[in-house]
């Protein structure tokens, strides 16, 4: 899917090995743009400690520096939403 230009992916299988066999229907995305950053969608009162560990789980499954959390059950947009890096550090 594009959109403004830009390459969507929802719902983007991330393929795990574990043992040398590779797994298909693990994990699902929410959004993927640019095949670079994720973006999982999330609708509750508050954060929960779990909500950033998928993030950084599926951006080190995918090899991809960058991440966003957007909690759409916050009080306003800024409070629900979260960036979070994989092992990224700008020079």
């Amino acid at each position: 899917m594009k959109a403004d230009g830009l390459s969507v992916e929802r719902q983007k299988i991330i393929p795990i090995t574990f043992k040398g066999r590779v797994l298909q229907e693990v994990f699902r995305a929410d959004l993927v743009v640019e095949n670079q950053i994720l973006i999982e969608l999330k609708s509750t009162e508050r954060y929960a400690p779990v909500h950033a560990k998928q993030v950084i789980t599926y951006l080190r499954l995918m090899d991809s520096p960058l991440g966003f959390l957007m909690n759409f059950g916050a009080a306003t947009f800024k409070d629900g939403l979260k960036r979070l890096a994989n092992n990224y550090f700008r020079s």
